[in-house]
């Protein structure tokens, strides 16, 4: 069984940063692809990124690609997003997610998700 905890979120004006972080009480943290989702009101849940069980596999959302980072920390059970120059569309909740599938796997349309964390608001407005 994995637990995760997101924590991190906020409001933040448009061009600003916030770094979300995952946090796993699983022993088992390090053999999961670990991602974020995010879902805007009124809209499904969408793939924002994904990294491999070593952190030497990544994809983004083409939405996201250059402005966002993830990384993990296998000795922490830790997953973060640091999120940059952040605009009006990015607010959504985000999600911490974990699968035992590949990253490119995960990647794609409509991956199963193992675990899922209970999300974490972000808001950009001025």
């Amino acid at each position: 069984q994995v637990q995760l905890v997101e924590s991190g979120g906020g409001l933040v004006q448009p061009g600003g940063s916030l770094r979300l972080s995952c946090a796993s009480s699983g022993r088992t943290f390090s053999s999961y692809t670990m991602g974020w989702f995010r879902q805007a009101p009124g809209k499904e849940r969408e793939f924002v990124a994904v990294v491999n069980w070593s952190g030497g596999l990544i994809y983004y959302s083409n939405s996201v690609k250059g402005r966002f980072t993830i990384s993990r920390d296998n000795a922490k059970n830790t997953m973060y997003l640091q999120m940059n120059n952040l605009k009006p569309e990015d607010t959504a909740i985000y999600y911490c997610a974990a699968t035992a599938l590949s990253a490119v796997q995960a990647a794609g349309d409509r991956p199963k998700i193992d675990y899922w964390g209970q999300g974490t608001q972000v808001t950009v407005s001025s």
